[in-house]
């Protein structure tokens, strides 16, 4: 799975956060790779609701 793919599934709109704060975006991005998605989830699973409520996708 891919970064974007799993902000999309977790309905971030990963362009709005990549053009608000990339420096996160990256952060989040390279430990991405390094973890499988759930373990990241459970990593960021309050500021993943942040980033949500900040950058939400619309349908």
């Amino acid at each position: 799975m891919e970064f974007e793919e799993y902000l999309k599934a977790k309905k971030i709109d990963s362009d709005a956060f990549k053009k608000a704060d990339l420096a996160r975006f990256q952060e989040w991005q390279d430990l991405f790779l390094t973890m499988h998605p759930e373990s990241f989830t459970g990593h960021k699973k309050f500021l993943i609701n942040e980033i949500r409520r900040r950058y939400h996708l619309q349908d």
